[in-house]
C-alpha cells in the first residue's frame, strides 16, 4: 500500500485548524496519532479523507508549514464585540462563499447596466451615530414608525429584508456551511458580516443565532 510523504506538522495542523475533538478524530483515524508523530504515513485515500473531515484543501497537507490563515474582511459582529480567535473552517468557508456569490451578482450588475447604489459609503467614520442609524432608516424605509405596525419580529425580519433586498443589498441568512447540516455555524464565533460593494454590498446573517 503506497504511502504519501506529508509532514506531521501538517497533520497536526490540520487536526488543531478543525476545531474537532481529539477523540472523535482518533475514532476516525486510529493511525492519526502515528502521522502526528511522523511514525507512519497515511495512504492517498487516508489523507484526502482526513481533509475532507478537517475541512481542509488536500493540497495544503503537502505544503512545507502551516499557512498564515486571516479573514478576508476586517471586522464582523461577535458576541459582546468581543476579538475574535483564529477564524475556524467555518467561518472562512462562508466568508468565501459568499465572496462568490457578491462576484457572480456584481458581475449581474454591471452587465446588466445598473449604476453604483449611492448610499453605499456614504457613512462616515465621524458621523454620529444616532444620525448614521437614522439615514439608514430612512434609506431603508424601515424607521420607527414603520416597525411599530408590524406585530411580530418575524414578519419585521422579514420586511427588513424585503426592503434591503429592494434597495439592491444582498441579505443571506444561514445557519450552516453553504448546505452542509452537519456543519452548523458557531454564533459564539461570528454573528454576521458585510462585504461593501458599489454594485454589490452583501449582509451575511447567522441563523444559528438566537432570534
Amino acid at each position: 500500500m503506497k504511502r504519501v510523504a506529508v509532514r506531521p506538522e501538517m497533520v497536526r495542523w490540520a487536526c488543531e485548524r478543525s476545531g474537532q475533538p481529539r477523540k472523535s478524530l482518533l475514532t476516525r483515524f486510529p493511525d492519526l496519532d502515528r502521522w502526528q508523530q511522523g511514525a507512519s504515513s497515511p495512504t492517498l485515500k487516508q489523507l484526502e479523507r482526513l481533509a475532507d473531515a478537517t475541512h481542509v484543501p488536500v493540497g495544503y497537507l503537502f505544503l512545507e508549514e502551516p499557512p498564515v490563515e486571516e479573514v478576508p474582511i476586517p471586522d464582523f459582529r461577535t458576541v459582546g464585540t468581543h476579538g475574535a480567535r483564529r477564524p475556524s473552517p467555518d467561518l472562512l468557508d462562508t466568508v468565501y462563499l459568499c465572496e462568490q456569490r457578491q462576484e457572480w451578482y456584481r458581475d449581474f450588475a454591471r452587465s446588466s447596466g445598473e449604476t453604483p447604489l449611492a448610499f453605499v459609503g456614504s457613512a462616515k467614520l465621524g458621523d454620529k451615530v444616532e444620525t448614521a442609524a437614522q439615514r439608514i432608516g430612512h434609506t431603508v424605509g424601515f424607521d420607527v414608525e414603520e416597525r411599530a405596525r408590524v406585530p411580530t419580529w418575524t414578519e419585521a425580519l422579514r420586511l427588513f429584508i424585503g426592503k434591503a433586498d429592494d434597495l439592491g443589498v444582498l441579505v443571506m441568512v444561514n445557519g450552516v456551511v453553504g448546505n452542509n447540516n452537519r456543519r452548523r455555524l458557531d454564533p459564539n464565533e461570528f454573528r454576521g458580516f458585510a462585504l461593501t460593494d458599489g454594485l454589490a454590498p452583501l449582509v451575511f446573517i447567522n441563523g444559528a443565532d438566537t432570534k
